[in-house]
């Protein structure tokens, strides 16, 4: 008896000591007892969704970046300054160029206009001064007399001393005809040579008003042909990064027309002065030409030779 209650207190002691290994051991597989274990428990065995559970997604782990690796993306500069000044500045160097180009050919066209128009428009003043006075004369004697009182670089003077210089060299003639169709041509030239030293000036004037406009559509192609291109390189087309360069490059087209139109103006307004001034020097010529010949044919009804007109010496200017 007593032998077999010493093996029931055995049996009971290794049955107690079985159950307290195999809670000891049940408790360290189902929660780890420090937060590491915990970490390193998740990690190591993922729950996997029991039967009957709808699967859900797992969240997905956001890996960080170091900035400092970051890809840097090329951010167009759109230029602060809309104005006229600040466009030019933001333009490329050859719309800069076109632009300081037709800005110096307006320059010109308004120093011409100053210039060329004070010359033209004092020199009809002056020769219909100079028409009256010899409108008043009666003979060549009386028109020397009164071309007296013009200027040196007069251009009736200058053609009162052709037609004098031509009675003298035709002083042994007796053609009157011929001695009024030479001063006819000599005075003829004088009127053309007249016109076109007025008329200086005036085919930079038709230059400038024909090229300027295709001038300033070059600059403008060029300019929009950049922005295009800088389209291409920032891969946007938001208005506000492709406004600014068009508007740019159109600016370069206003420029060119700033140039054409005041020279085209001021082109035809001389064209029709130089044409009026023109008129009046044949006038001056026609009015000699009315002069010489009364005279010849008054001397050659009294019966004088042409040297006698000759050597009346006539004085001009």
């Amino acid at each position: 008896m007593k032998t077999a209650r010493n093996n029931m207190k055995k049996a009971a002691s290794l049955w107690m000591s079985l159950v307290l290994v195999a809670g000891l051991s049940g408790n360290a597989f189902a929660a780890p007892s420090s937060p590491a274990g915990q970490a390193v428990t998740q990690t190591a065995q993922p729950t996997e969704p029991s039967a009957g559970t709808p699967a859900t997604d797992a969240p997905a782990t956001v890996t960080p970046v170091n900035p400092a690796f970051e890809p840097t993306a090329t951010v167009p500069v759109i230029p602060k300054d809309l104005s006229v000044l600040g466009m030019y500045h933001h333009a490329d160097v050859v719309v800069k160029t076109v632009m300081i180009g037709l800005l110096l050919a307006s320059v010109v066209t308004w120093t011409l206009l100053f210039s060329k128009g004070t010359e033209v428009w004092s020199g009809k003043r002056r020769l219909r001064r100079e028409f009256s006075a010899l409108a008043g004369a009666r003979t060549l004697d009386e028109a020397a007399e009164e071309a007296e009182g013009f200027a040196v670089n007069s251009i009736s003077s200058q053609m009162l001393r052709d037609a004098q210089n031509e009675l003298e060299l035709s002083a042994a003639s007796t053609d009157i005809g011929g001695i009024k169709d030479r001063t006819s041509f000599r005075l003829e030239r004088r009127v053309s040579a007249a016109g076109r030293h007025m008329g200086r000036g005036n085919g930079i004037l038709a230059t400038i008003g024909a090229i300027s406009p295709f001038v300033g559509l070059f600059g403008t192609v060029w300019g929009i042909m950049n922005s295009f291109i800088g389209i291409a390189q920032t891969q946007t087309t938001n208005l506000a990064v492709v406004a600014p360069g068009i508007a740019e490059a159109l600016l370069a087209t206003a420029v060119g027309l700033v140039a054409a139109i005041p020279a085209v103006v001021i082109y035809n307004i001389f064209a029709r002065t130089i044409s009026t001034y023109r008129h009046q020097v044949g006038d001056v010529a026609a009015q000699i030409l009315l002069l010489q010949g009364r005279d010849l044919d008054l001397a050659a009804s009294a019966g004088d030779t042409p040297r006698s007109q000759a050597d009346r010496q006539l004085r001009v200017g």
